[in-house]
């Protein structure tokens, strides 16, 4: 497959700048707010609170006023959270610690955390099948695996075409039990979270794309190759769209930083290659940022919630787009980068992010579109 250029909606970029204008005296106060404010000796936050940002009328239904942004983790000893994904039945979040080796879990009943899997493969992704099991996207065997119901664990793609994959980053599950994931290979970049190739190209093995296991067959299918670096991906409601961040721009200068979308025909296949949202944002003092999205899920109405950072305050956090034409309508403030989304909890209705050293969670006024 070719790689394509995506071409910028100056219509969304000239709301964009109006939004920010309009907001500038809120993203001004939520600015001032930081890590301390989540300490336990902390202030109460004012209602509603002011992390919680507006860009456009249509965030307002779907944001709470009565409800606080709450850290439910935190450690120094931590590296880089990653990879949440919620367990109905257990009642539990697990996420990765990527240079830490480890794999966490958040129980909802007292908020106890313990680690839950040591060592970890470098796991960068989980999620959950149909059947309960865990899926992770593991860095360090370059490997898509899963965990059995007697913690076993059953390698499902390493390779393809006779040579083995980048690194698997992050996956979802289609409810016929196909896995689709995506390889940018950022493990095999580095020791840190993996192990360093001893190819110096930003392509450890083979070219960047998004694959798909089937379910029936077990067998490996390319599906696009053409974002520089695909990232985090989800799918719509109803499944027939499929998104992906290309975070490329950390290897290839000439890439964009925005969300892609295509069309899925008979669950096996993509087309209709678009550009769905950037992350340019015309910030208050009308200089225009741009970072990375990372992780991204969809809620009930096709609304994408996309991970971001790399820019610093007043960007960094989470980024909530319109499902009818990718426009940014809110904006969630974070002191620290965020890597990756979630929707969870009992009701479903709980944002999870995963930022850095430390865990957030918001109560949100819609609920996750699939099961984690």
């Amino acid at each position: 497959m070719t790689r394509t250029t995506s071409v910028s909606n100056p219509a969304r970029r000239s709301f964009m700048a109006s939004a920010a204008s309009y907001t500038a005296a809120v993203l001004t106060a939520a600015r001032a707010l930081g890590a301390e404010d989540f300490d336990d000796d902390a202030d109460p936050v004012r209602y509603p609170d002011p992390r919680l940002v507006t860009l456009d009328d249509r965030f307002n239904k779907l944001k709470l006023g009565n409800t606080p942004i709450q850290r439910i983790y935190h450690s120094k000893e931590t590296l880089w959270t990653e990879g949440p994904a919620w367990n109905g039945v257990g009642r539990y979040l697990i996420w990765s610690d990527i240079p830490n080796n480890i794999q966490q879990r958040w129980l909802e009943d007292d908020g106890h955390v313990s680690t839950i899997r040591h060592p970890a493969n470098n796991s960068n992704g989980n999620t959950f099948d149909l059947q309960g099991r865990q899926i992770s996207f593991e860095h360090l065997t370059r490997s898509v695996a899963r965990y059995e119901y007697d913690g076993t664990r059953t390698v499902l793609a390493d390779s393809f075409e006779g040579k083995p994959l980048n690194a698997p980053n992050d996956g979802v599950v289609h409810p016929n039990g196909d896995i689709w994931f995506t390889d940018p290979g950022y493990g095999a970049l580095m020791d840190y979270e993996g192990q360093q190739s001893k190819n110096d190209s930003p392509q450890p093995n083979q070219k960047e794309a998004i694959y798909r296991i089937e379910a029936r067959t077990g067998k490996l299918f390319k599906v696009a190759d053409e974002l520089f670096k695909p990232n985090g991906l989800c799918f719509s409601p109803d499944y027939k769209k499929l998104y992906a961040a290309d975070t490329g721009w950390s290897h290839y200068k000439e890439a964009s930083k925005y969300i892609q979308v295509w069309d899925v025909v008979d669950e096996k296949k993509l087309t209709n290659s678009r550009e769905f949202a950037s992350m340019d944002l015309v910030m208050p003092d009308q200089t225009v940022k741009s970072g990375f999205a990372d992780g991204i899920r969809c809620d009930v109405y096709g609304n994408i919630w996309a991970s971001a950072g790399w820019v610093g305050e007043g960007y960094d956090g989470v980024h909530i787009f319109a499902a009818e034409d990718g426009t940014r309508i809110g904006q969630i403030h974070l002191p620290e980068i965020c890597s990756n989304v979630c929707f969870g909890g009992t009701k479903r209705n709980r944002l999870f992010m995963t930022a850095s050293q430390s865990v957030y969670a918001v109560y949100v006024n819609c609920k996750g579109a699939h099961h984690c």
